[in-house]
């Protein structure tokens, strides 16, 4: 699988997912320096909007996320060879993480939705999001914009492509678990919802610091910083 370019100007225009049960409980090129201005809220807040609350919003949210991680299993391959230190086995390690939790995640699905389609599922305009009647299927380019993907890097290019886009990446995440948190009243989705908050704040701080040695440090790196606590 080959990962397609995020660009900067997708920091602030990552696209919007879909609203997605809760009741059941599961057991380098150097520029001038920038003076960091954390964001309140980040421009992604509106574009990763899930949608209401609902009896299928656990299975909304679920299709969401596992084509949000799978995103982030296809940029990181990109520098899986990289021979830059640091970068390869940060790549290796979201990888293993992301593959894990869109296992589990998967699993949860069949278990909790047997009477879902195999397909990823999105709320129709104007659908009831307590109905598994108003769901349909994923498209092609909702699935896309979740995965954010774009055109694929250079060889040149991947290593401050995959620094910089897996910062906005991650800030999809966390936007999307924090709308767990709010929305979903299954015990397993919160707790999800707050390793992946925990793990991808954790992880941020860590590709911020490898772009500061390259000599980059962008307001645009800063602007998830609302959403690291829960």
């Amino acid at each position: 699988m080959r990962p397609a370019l995020f660009s900067l100007a997708l920091f602030g225009l990552l696209a919007a997912l879909v609203p997605a049960r809760a009741q059941l409980d599961p057991h380098h090129g150097h520029q001038q320096m920038v003076a960091p201005a954390p964001a309140s809220t980040p421009p992604a807040a509106h574009h990763h909007e899930l949608g209401p609350a609902g009896s299928t919003y656990d299975l909304r949210w679920l299709d969401g996320m596992v084509q949000h991680h799978t995103g982030a299993l296809r940029m990181s391959e990109f520098v899986f060879d990289i021979g830059q230190p640091g970068v390869g086995a940060l790549a290796k390690s979201i990888w293993r993480e992301q593959a894990q939790e869109i296992k589990a995640m998967g699993q949860w699905r069949k278990a909790w939705y047997p009477e879902a389609p195999l397909y990823p599922v999105a709320l129709k305009t104007g659908g009831d999001p307590n109905s598994i009647e108003s769901l349909e299927r994923m498209s092609a380019a909702h699935i896309q914009a979740m995965q954010m993907m774009g055109s694929t890097p250079t060889r040149q290019n991947r290593v401050i492509w995959f620094l910089e886009g897996m910062i906005a990446h991650h800030g999809g995440a966390l936007v999307m678990a924090h709308d767990a948190l709010k929305k979903s009243t299954n015990p397993t989705i919160s707790r999800l919802a707050r390793d992946i908050i925990v793990a991808q704040r954790r992880e941020i701080l860590e590709l911020r610091r490898m772009l500061k040695h390259d000599g980059l440090d962008k307001p645009e790196y800063y602007q998830f910083d609302a959403l690291f606590s829960f």
